[in-house]
């Protein structure tokens, strides 16, 4: 659940960061009884108030590590990204406190049974008891009832957002047609070729010798790319031979349009079947061998193929739109302030 906050994360920044070498500059952010050279500094200093609720560096960090959870690994967060994650966790942290505001206003409430089961799938995430009540100590006083009023708060977080965000956000089969209908030039594709590559590169300004060279290489290579009767063999030898970037990918350059390929690349592929190698295909000193795997002609998408993925895309646009409009609405009769 998005919202039941992940609260071992800040239990194992404070773990690992004493013992990890810094790969990135640090934040500034440790429990009180950290050292203040670790990465993590926390002491419940305020942040923000959202009508007199009081939030923390503490709730921010949390938040910081899951927009970022790779922290506790680098000893704090990357330094030309850490300004952006702690805005958004901010404003993540502000939307969380007045949506459960609103719950609370709307007085709803938390089954018995919902609570048990959160509560068991939270303590799931420890590695041992040992490990929970060490987080219990560090970050919820030694009190269950803490912990239990978290969860608690997160989940009447999700009652809110599934029925005023979540579940306004479905899109019907018949949206999904209309916009497809309604926006023909966006399911148009250009014509484009899926293919690997060997390539010989000789000197940027080869010697008459060094062109030689390369041209007896290529005509080797040539056999050898020849003899590949798999998308597996071509890749494999692309890897071994191949003086191309696309080497370390099994000389793999997926799809790419015809307008973006030399011209007698997209020349010598527009000749080929799918699974078939071309020739010695000269560009300036340099020379290519390219496997084709797929041509994709111009033309428009069909609806079938499209469906589900638009559906998906439709909806997620739907659901934050809706979310930027319920944060919009929340804030225009709260007091907010950042600390």
């Amino acid at each position: 659940m998005r919202y039941l906050v992940v609260f071992a994360l800040l239990l194992a920044a404070a773990t690992n960061a004493s013992s990890q070498v810094s790969s990135h500059a640090p934040t500034a952010l440790a429990t009180a009884n950290t050292p203040s050279s670790s990465a993590f500094n926390v002491s419940d200093k305020p942040v923000a108030k959202v009508n007199g609720a009081i939030l923390t560096d503490r709730d921010l960090l949390r938040e910081m590590l899951q927009i970022f959870p790779y922290a506790s690994q680098h000893n704090g967060f990357p330094k030309e990204q850490e300004a952006s994650i702690r805005q958004g966790a901010l404003q993540m942290i502000i939307f969380e406190e007045l949506v459960y505001q609103e719950a609370m206003r709307r007085k709803l409430t938390v089954s018995p049974q919902a609570l048990k089961q959160s509560e068991l799938e939270f303590k799931k995430q420890f590695h041992s008891a040992q490990e929970y009540q060490q987080y219990l100590v560090t970050e919820m006083g030694g009190s269950e009832q803490n912990v239990i009023g978290k969860i608690k708060r997160s989940l009447l977080i999700e009652k809110v957002l599934k029925s005023d965000v979540q579940d306004k956000s479905e899109v019907t089969p018949a949206e999904v047609r209309a916009y497809y209908d309604k926006n023909p030039g966006k399911f148009r594709v250009a014509e484009s070729y899926s293919f690997q590559s060997i390539s010989i590169l000789p000197p940027l300004h080869p010697t008459p010798d060094q062109q030689k060279e390369a041209a007896k290489r290529a005509n080797d290579y040539l056999k050898q790319a020849q003899a590949a009767k798999t998308y597996q063999d071509f890749g494999l030898l692309a890897e071994k031979i191949s003086e191309d970037d696309f080497r370390v990918n099994m000389g793999d350059h997926h799809s790419v349009s015809k307008e973006q390929l030399p011209p007698q690349v997209g020349k010598a592929l527009s000749s080929m079947k799918p699974g078939t190698i071309s020739g010695l295909i000269p560009i300036e000193s340099a020379y290519t061998i390219v496997r084709l795997n797929a041509h994709t002609p111009a033309g428009k998408q069909s609806f079938e193929s499209v469906k589900a993925g638009l559906r998906t895309q439709l909806q997620q646009a739907k659901y934050e739109s809706l979310r930027a409009g319920l944060d919009k609405a929340l804030r225009a009769k709260a007091q907010v302030q950042i600390l």
